[in-house]
C-alpha cells in the first residue's frame, strides 16, 4: 500500500461552505463588534435554545468553562458524585471549584454512570451528581433524577457528546438542573471552540452570565468572582453557519455508523454499543470494545497506526488513574470503568469519511 495523501484521523471538523462563512463575518469588519455578546452571539443563543429544546441557555468560549461556571453558579459544596469514564474536563471542573469528586462505576453496556451503584455513595457532604452522556449514549436520567430528588441533590449533566439528541422526543437539555454542551472543533456541531450550558431555573441567568464576564453585572457593579468565558462573534458566526447543516451531517454519520455496524456486529470478542429505540442519536463516536478478541485493543491500535489510521483510546486512562490525582483515588474502586478503559477504541468517525476507508479499517481489524 502506498502512502496516503493525508492520514485518517479519529475525527475531522465539519465546516460550512467557505463563501457562506466569509460573507457572514464580513459584517464584523463593518461593525467592529467582535465579542461581548454581539448580534451573532445573541442570534446563536436563540437558535440553539430552539434546536436543543432548552428553557434557558448561555453560550461560552468553550465547554469546560461552561461546566466549571455552571458548578460555581449553583454554589455547590462538599462532594460531587461523577464518573471516572469521561474526559479530563468533567473532573477538573469539579476540583477547580474546590469540591471533592466521588467516583461511581459505570454500566457494562453503555458506559454511563450506573444508578444501581449511585445511592450508596451519597453522604451528608454530597451536594450534586454530574453524570456524563458517553459517546452519545444517554444516561439513565429517570433513575438518576429520582435518586437526586430523594436526597435533594442537584444534577448537572455533561452533555459534551450528546448535542441534538432526544429521549422520547425530549431534548437532552430538558433533563436535570443543567446540562453542558461542547462545541469544540471535533464535535458533531462546532463553533471552532465553544460551549453552552442549559438550565431550568431562569433566575440562574444573571449568575451564569455574570460569571463568564468577570462577575460584572453592569458598568458599576462587579458582584461575583468570575472569569472570562465569553464566546466571540467569529465563533458564533461559525455556529450559525454549521447549525444549518447539522441534521445533514448527522445523517452522513449515521450512514458511516451503519457500515461499521454491518461489518463488526456479531463478531466474537467485539462489542458495539446497543441502540436505545427511545433515543434520537447523533452518531458522534464509533466506540468498539475488544474483550477476548483474537487481538487486544492495543494490538489493533498499533496495526491501524501502521496504516496511517489514527483511532483513539477514548477514555484511557480513567480519570481516577490520572497522574495529577495520584494518591487521591483508586481505579480499582471502579472496576468496570477501569476494564472498559483498557479495552475500548474509538474508530474514525466524521461526516465525509469515505465508506471504502471504513471497509479498510474493518478489514484490518478482522484479518488474522
Amino acid at each position: 500500500m502506498g502512502r496516503r495523501e493525508e492520514p485518517i484521523r479519529v475525527t475531522r471538523s465539519s465546516m460550512p461552505p467557505f463563501a457562506e462563512y466569509t460573507k457572514m463575518i464580513q459584517e464584523l469588519w463593518e461593525s467592529h463588534w467582535l465579542t461581548n455578546m454581539g448580534d451573532f452571539h445573541q442570534m446563536l443563543e436563540r437558535e440553539l435554545k430552539e434546536y436543543l429544546q432548552a428553557e434557558n441557555l448561555s453560550l461560552f468560549v468553550n465547554g469546560h468553562l461552561a461546566l466549571e461556571m455552571a458548578i460555581q453558579a449553583f454554589g455547590l459544596t462538599g462532594e460531587v458524585i461523577t464518573t471516572p469514564f469521561t474526559f479530563a474536563s468533567t473532573t477538573h471542573a469539579i476540583v477547580r471549584n474546590g469540591l471533592t469528586p466521588v467516583f461511581c462505576d459505570i454500566r457494562e453496556d453503555d458506559y454511563t454512570l450506573d444508578p444501581e451503584k449511585l445511592e450508596r455513595l451519597i453522604t451528608k457532604q454530597t451536594s450534586a451528581i454530574i453524570p456524563v452522556h458517553v459517546y452519545g449514549n444517554l444516561c439513565r436520567v429517570e433513575q438518576i433524577e429520582a435518586i437526586a430528588n430523594k436526597h435533594q441533590l442537584k444534577v448537572i449533566y455533561d452533555g459534551a457528546h450528546a448535542f441534538g439528541e432526544c429521549l422520547d422526543q425530549k431534548g437532552v437539555a430538558s433533563f436535570g438542573d443543567a446540562c453542558m454542551f461542547s462545541f469544540h472543533a471535533t464535535k458533531v456541531f462546532n463553533t471552532i471552540e465553544g460551549g453552552a450550558v442549559s438550565y431550568q431555573d431562569p433566575e440562574l441567568a444573571s449568575e451564569i452570565n455574570g460569571l463568564k464576564n468577570f462577575g460584572i453585572l453592569d458598568e458599576e457593579t462587579v458582584a461575583l468572582v468570575g472569569g472570562n468565558g465569553k464566546m466571540n462573534e467569529f465563533q458564533a458566526a461559525m455556529g450559525l453557519c454549521n447549525l444549518k447543516y447539522v441534521e445533514q451531517e448527522i445523517g452522513k454519520r449515521k450512514h458511516i455508523y451503519r457500515q461499521y455496524q454491518n461489518r463488526l456486529s456479531g463478531i466474537r470478542g467485539i462489542r458495539l454499543c446497543p441502540e436505545d429505540p427511545r433515543v434520537k442519536r447523533n452518531y458522534a463516536y464509533m466506540p468498539v470494545v475488544f474483550e477476548g478478541y483474537k487481538k487486544d485493543r492495543d494490538q489493533i491500535f498499533r496495526e491501524l497506526e501502521q496504516h496511517e489510521i489514527h483511532p483513539r483510546k477514548y477514555f484511557y486512562p480513567c480519570v481516577n488513574a490520572y497522574q495529577c490525582y495520584k494518591g487521591r483515588f483508586l481505579p480499582e474502586d471502579t472496576p468496570v470503568a477501569r476494564r472498559i478503559s483498557q479495552e475500548v477504541l474509538t474508530l474514525p468517525m466524521y461526516a465525509d469519511l469515505p465508506l471504502d476507508v471504513v471497509d479498510e479499517i474493518c478489514d484490518l481489524i478482522l484479518k488474522n
